[in-house]
């Protein structure tokens, strides 16, 4: 049982802390994974206490020499955990004491651990998010290579999981393309309101010691300074920012995973996904199991059981700092974590997945050309509200004699409508259905082309 007197905060308090508490109380081993960027923090503040005057320049390249071993064995993976180092920030100030002395002790001079890990946090997340950008970026390249490879086969399109109308593979490709490249602008943005130094607020009231804070900006490479100290340590915006963005990404990449493990089951037979993406069952010697979709899909709830939690977590709390905050590391990093395996693992799946040109085009039938019948009525002058009555009618007419819609005959079409003519056959054909969609959207292949051209567009800009 760990004594008061061990802690950052003893003195005033007396005894030893009880045992549950201290456990409920760390987060160590959470915020392991913020040591580099804690120690890269104490030595930009070591820096600017050197320049307020509060350590010497012999004082400053002990502490600075004591914090690089530090970084050295948290990389190497020796870095020792004692029982009484709660966070972080306990273990590295402990072994900068145990390595060059009491010196140590002046480094906390003015910071607070409010203002430090909520630095500590941004840093890491400024990475972080450069990273996922990344991976963002290289998933919606390989949706448009593919849209670019695979231009010219067509499918059914579905709503309501029903057969509608033909379109070509790239188009679908291409809607998923186009949602991702909105969160590629979401995470470009929320990495501007990351990039925001608190550090220099300390607990709450800001630092007495003339901190030079435009200094600690340019060591940590932040774009600005907080404004304001209790907004500074208490300020989780960003992190709900980037929780939230994360949910749109794995909301769109669910989505994704739907349409693919749909289109890899036998019924649909329209993708063959890669053995590597995949696993078998351990009673069923048959199965192939698209496992890597169904985790993506899984995921996209986790992560919104992120954002829920946060958002529920600060709606309560008073100003300036509270101990719920420490909830935000954890969300954080296991976010970051999730959406750093499933970015690639989609990429892996679209980029090593084969289509089955075959099977799509099988698919296609006569009745999803439906519209296009009714569009023929209208270009011969019948109002479009009559036309879909008419059609309808059709429908209903080779469904009653058990044929396709293309196999009635024209004098059957006549029958529901005058209009009809024998040019009408030159309606079924799925080729020329799609050719038909040549406004900005569609799904003809030159408005398709279109659109992978503005998509590489948008990467270009979202790179710079």
């Amino acid at each position: 049982m760990a004594s008061e007197g061990d802690k950052l905060y003893g003195g005033r308090l007396v005894g030893s802390i009880d045992p549950i508490m201290e456990k409920l109380n760390a987060s160590i081993e959470v915020d392991m994974r913020l040591a580099e960027v804690d120690i890269r923090g104490s030595i930009a503040y070591a820096k600017a206490l050197e320049k307020a005057g509060i350590l010497s320049k012999t004082e400053l390249e002990k502490i600075i020499g004591g914090l690089e071993k530090i970084s050295e064995e948290s990389s190497k993976g020796t870095l020792v955990i004692t029982k009484t180092d709660e966070d972080i920030h306990t273990t590295v100030e402990r072994r900068l004491k145990e390595l060059i002395g009491d010196v140590a002790g002046k480094l906390h001079t003015g910071r607070s651990r409010n203002d430090q890990v909520v630095t500590d946090l941004r840093l890491l997340m400024k990475s972080a998010v450069t990273t996922l950008s990344s991976h963002l970026q290289q998933l919606i390249r390989t949706l448009v290579e593919r849209a670019t490879a695979e231009i010219e086969v067509i499918l059914p399109g579905y709503t309501h999981l029903q057969r509608a109308q033909p379109i070509r593979w790239s188009h679908l490709l291409l809607s998923h393309a186009v949602a991702l490249t909105r969160d590629s602008e979401r995470l470009s943005e929320v990495k501007k309101r990351i990039n925001v130094l608190p550090l220099g607020s300390g607990a709450l009231a800001g630092n007495p010691l003339g901190l030079d804070r435009e200094l600690l900006r340019k060591e940590l490479d932040f774009a600005s300074i907080s404004i304001n100290s209790i907004d500074a340590v208490s300020d989780r915006d960003f992190v709900v920012e980037f929780l939230s963005t994360s949910s749109l990404i794995m909301i769109h990449l669910s989505r994704l995973a739907e349409d693919l493990i749909l289109f890899a089951t036998k019924e649909f037979g329209f993708i063959t996904l890669s053995d590597a993406f995949c696993t078998g069952s351990s009673l069923m010697p048959q199965k192939k199991n698209p496992d890597s979709l169904e985790l993506i899909r899984s995921k996209a709830g986790r992560v919104i059981g992120r954002t829920t939690g946060l958002l529920v977590i600060l709606k309560g709390l008073p100003s300036a700092y509270n101990k719920d905050l420490q909830e935000d590391k954890e969300a954080v990093i296991d976010v970051i974590d999730t959406l750093d395996a499933v970015l690639q693992v989609a990429t892996g799946v679209i980029s090593t997945l084969q289509i089955n040109k075959d099977a799509m085009e099988k698919a296609l039938s006569p009745e999803m050309l439906a519209t296009d019948l009714a569009n023929y009525l209208v270009r011969k002058g019948v109002p479009f509200r009559e036309a879909h009555t008419i059609i309808g009618k059709a429908v209903h007419l080779a469904e009653s004699k058990g044929v396709a819609l293309n196999h009635l005959s024209v004098e059957d079409l006549k029958s529901i409508s005058p209009v009809m003519g024998s040019d009408v056959s030159q309606v079924f054909n799925h080729q020329n259905s799609v050719e038909q969609y040549t406004s900005p959207g569609g799904t003809a292949k030159s408005s398709v082309s279109s659109q992978i051209e503005q998509v590489k567009e948008l990467l270009k800009k979202l790179k710079e």
